[in-house]
């Protein structure tokens, strides 16, 4: 029977169940109920990162009079990032415009505000998980991603040009760094390897930290004045909860409840360990006696150390890389940060920047089809060259912005609001006790 408009409404009548109009970047939803449950269970534990488990981790290693401003950096980030997300972010990811040459290097505009996305949608390379909750999984990375780089500036920045940093950052550094590695961008075509966010999240945050510690400058009386911790407890466990957090980060980028996961889950704790020992024994032989912060900063440096590795090598890698970076990271966040004379307050570029690129070369190294068929064709030459358009694009955008901020808001707080502490100057606030 030929098909006519008549014909059509009576297969529609007959078929009452509507017809799915899929976006371009979409596919019709195939539940899997196990893989569901576990990115659910993930997207909680990758928030979890950042609140509490950054912002303790940095408000700990900040002076009393900055404790609040530091957390407030870290909920403000949270809150900015996941409406941006929704509004334009997710689209600028992952969305697809009907510009394929375009698309390489940015997504398009059909999802913002989440427009075409429903309850039968997925992404087109998961049909096994609602769109909504790759939505959401993903935003908890875009959430995090800046608030790493305010490590660099902490105790300097104003509240006003750190929301308006963040702002701008996430839509115009982060947003095209994560389509060219996962939302069908230039650099996944070309094969480079990025597990959980070794370039996108890690190396991006921070070079970025990088430019905002030079732009910013020295805190006042650095070098000179006392500047230690003034609560290693809360540092302590915000490391911890960022190490239970990092197995959502890392095993939950497996996206199924499968032997990837497992795989990715046990690299990350045993990374973690080993980065923590290749830290403190540089530090034990610097230092003649090993810190509790050496050994929590080198369990980070560990945890992003694989995160760009974690679903690509096997246990005996994971060892190697955490074992690798974490002195080089050392050296980083020391001498060489010294030797340049730039105040990374926090170590966000010796930690996350070295750590990230260095564990991202190694990932080229290190990966194995008997882990992941996609590791086939890796080599650190492929992965050197992601690296270097993620260091570019952040670094340049990043200073730029710096500049926008710079004539609108201004950067730095005053000389003597500085010396009293961003708490009461920035929020009114004060901790006690």
């Amino acid at each position: 029977m030929t098909a006519t408009p008549a014909t059509d409404a009576m297969v529609a009548a007959a078929n009452p169940e509507p017809v799915l109009a899929l976006l371009a970047h979409q596919a019709q939803l195939a539940l899997d109920p196990a893989a569901t449950v576990w990115v659910l269970i993930s997207t909680a534990l990758v928030l979890l990162m950042t609140l509490p488990g950054l912002a303790l981790f940095y408000g700990g290693m900040v002076r009393k009079k900055n404790l609040l401003a530091t957390l407030a950096q870290s909920v403000a980030a949270t809150i900015l990032v996941s409406v941006l997300w929704i509004v334009i972010g997710y689209s600028l990811s992952f969305g697809v415009g009907p510009n394929e040459g375009w698309n390489k290097v940015l997504g398009g505009f059909q999802v913002a505000l989440l427009y075409g996305v429903g309850m039968d949608t997925a992404y087109k390379a998961l049909p096994g998980l609602p769109e909504y909750l790759w939505v959401v999984f993903q935003m908890t990375f875009a959430i995090i991603t800046p608030a790493l780089i305010a490590g660099a500036f902490a105790e300097r920045m104003k509240f006003s040009a750190f929301l308006l940093f963040v702002g701008l950052w996430h839509l115009l550094v982060y947003a095209p760094v994560c389509h060219w590695v996962w939302g069908g961008g230039f650099l996944g075509a070309m094969g480079v390897l990025d597990f959980a966010g070794g370039a996108v999240v890690h190396v991006n945050s921070g070079v970025a930290g990088l430019v905002c510690a030079y732009v910013l400058g020295q805190r006042r009386g650095y070098g000179r004045d006392n500047m230690a911790p003034h609560n290693l407890a809360f540092t302590m466990i915000g490391a911890s909860l960022l190490l239970v957090g990092w197995i959502g980060f890392n095993g939950g980028s497996a996206l199924a409840a499968d032997s990837l996961a497992a795989v990715a889950t046990l690299n990350t704790i045993l990374a973690a360990m080993t980065g923590a020992i290749g830290w403190i024994i540089p530090e034990w032989i610097e230092r003649k006696q090993p810190t509790v912060l050496g050994m929590i900063t080198g369990l980070v440096v560990g945890l992003v150390a694989i995160t760009p590795a974690a679903g690509f090598v096997d246990p005996r890698g994971a060892m190697l890389i955490g074992l690798i970076t974490g002195p080089i990271c050392f050296v980083a966040s020391t001498a060489i940060k010294k030797a340049m004379k730039y105040d990374d307050s926090l170590d966000a570029f010796g930690v996350h920047g070295v750590g990230g690129l260095v564990g991202a070369l190694l990932t080229g190294i290190f990966a194995t089809t008997s882990v992941n068929a996609l590791a086939e064709g890796a080599n650190i030459g492929k992965q050197a060259l992601g690296l270097v358009a993620v260091i570019i694009w952040s670094g340049v955008v990043t200073f730029l912005i710096l500049m926008i901020c710079k004539y609108m808001t201004g950067l730095r707080v005053t000389e003597e609001q500085e010396i009293e502490g961003l708490d009461s100057t920035q929020h009114g606030e004060t901790q006690h006790g």
